[in-house]
């Protein structure tokens, strides 16, 4: 599982951006799976000031360049940071500085 920490002041409508997305509806607060074409199965769960995501690929499916930019779109909008800004952050976690 995969931890987004969301910008500080960034006060994103989660269900509505997996509605706008993924067409899934659901409560993020709660948890929710929904299944993503070329991405497989996803859970997402908001705690606090972060988001939880763990993605299970489905057989057989085959994401192109147009899923990858539809999910960077999908955690800009509900982190606030692009993809390089959180790449930024994992590394700074994963080393511990």
């Amino acid at each position: 599982m995969r931890s987004y920490s969301i910008k500080r002041g960034h006060k994103p409508d989660l269900n509505a951006l997996i509605k706008k997305y993924f067409g899934a509806e659901g409560d993020v607060e709660n948890g929710m799976e929904f299944v993503a074409e070329g991405i497989g199965k996803i859970h997402i769960k908001k705690e606090k000031n972060s988001i939880l995501i763990e993605t299970e690929p489905m057989p057989g499916d085959a994401g192109g360049v147009e899923i990858i930019k539809k999910w960077n779109d999908f955690l800009f909008e509900a982190t606030g940071r692009t993809a390089k800004e959180r790449k930024k952050l994992m590394e700074k976690e994963m080393t511990g500085k």
